[in-house]
């Protein structure tokens, strides 16, 4: 399959006929790689198992896990739900559009396989000018999914699509680099409290702001459940090279790069700034500063993918506090790694 790529300057997005052609293509039940303000997304008409199909055979992705419906304004959401609580009504009014992603009652209008047979649909409205003007132009609801290989880290340029699926898919709309970094916040709002399904761009703590009490899902710590939401059961973002989280002090992690390389490793380090000048190594490469979360969320994934098997044949990570966006960085770290070395 050739693949269209396009590169669109977000200033003139709404006179592109980039977002024509790629909308067209869209309409013609094709999948299409277009970026948002968390990652690059892999779309599709969600309301057309026919185009649903491609997300999944381009990403090799499993069939039980769910989609999220992308949509270009707030009351496109009705559309395709039996009802929105009140609690969710304000979640909307504050969040959207942006990196959250509310779980409600489907009305069944949205393909089976987006919803993974589930009786509920998770809906985002993405907070880009390019995203927002692709579901506009093509007047379709999109499923979209990041748009990597399942299992490798998510895309935050339109050059990791490209990497992962040339040849796979119809199309890549280049729009710059994302700037969150880190998928969406996904919300149960079928349930008085609502829950945190998938810790993301919208924090814990900023959710409580908007409705008091927010909990966290139990089963983020489960894999054998069928999921409620993308990135619940699956091993994710997944480097080249075995991750393994370490937890411990400077001196600690520099005991395990020195006892590792002494076992016949080439390490590879991935760490924020203040912790790269404490350490020795042959590859190290910074994520970011621990004083400031946001940015190691930016750059996760970017880092991961820097890592090449040819260099290292493990990376040693640093773990970060579990506040704010850390629960998210923290969630895809421990995902994306096979072991966890502690102190």
């Amino acid at each position: 399959m050739e693949t269209n790529y396009w590169q669109i300057d977000q200033q003139q997005v709404g006179q592109s006929q980039a977002i024509e052609q790629a909308a067209a293509l869209l309409q013609q039940q094709q999948v299409v790689a277009f970026p948002t303000e968390t990652v690059y997304g892999l779309g599709a008409d969600a309301t057309s198992k026919q185009a649903v199909d491609k997300i999944f055979q381009a990403k090799g992705r499993p069939a039980d896990n769910p989609l999220i419906v992308h949509i270009a304004n707030r009351e496109q959401i009705k559309e395709y739900v039996t009802s929105i609580p009140a609690h969710a009504e304000k979640l909307i009014e504050a969040f959207m559009p942006g990196p959250l992603t509310v779980i409600l009652e489907h009305n069944g209008t949205i393909a089976k396989n987006v919803t993974a047979g589930l009786s509920t649909v998770g809906i985002r409205m993405p907070d880009h000018p390019v995203a927002r003007r692709l579901i506009e132009v093509s007047g379709l609801p999109l499923a979209a999914p990041s748009a990597n290989q399942s299992g490798k880290p998510s895309p935050t340029t339109a050059k990791h699509v490209y990497d992962d699926l040339n040849g796979r898919v119809a199309g890549i709309v280049d729009g710059g680099p994302t700037g969150v970094g880190v998928e969406s916040t996904v919300l149960d709002c079928t349930q008085d409290i609502p829950v945190i399904l998938r810790p993301g761009g919208i924090t814990k703590e900023e959710l409580e702001e908007v409705l008091g009490t927010v909990m966290l899902d139990p089963a983020l710590a489960k894999t054998g459940d069928k999921p409620r939401a993308p990135g619940m059961k699956y091993t994710h973002y997944e480097p080249e090279a075995p991750l393994w989280l370490v937890k411990g002090d400077a001196a600690f992690f520099q005991a395990k790069i020195d006892q590792y390389r002494e076992q016949g490793y080439k390490v590879g380090v991935m760490v924020s700034k203040e912790l790269a000048t404490q350490l020795q190594a042959e590859t190290i490469k910074v994520c970011g500063s621990q004083a400031d979360l946001t940015q190691v969320a930016v750059q996760l994934y970017d880092t991961l993918r820097a890592f090449k098997i040819s260099d290292v044949d493990i990376i040693l990570c640093e773990s970060f506090p579990e506040q704010g966006v850390g629960q998210a960085v923290m969630n895809r770290l421990t995902k994306a790694s096979s072991r966890i070395v502690r102190n």
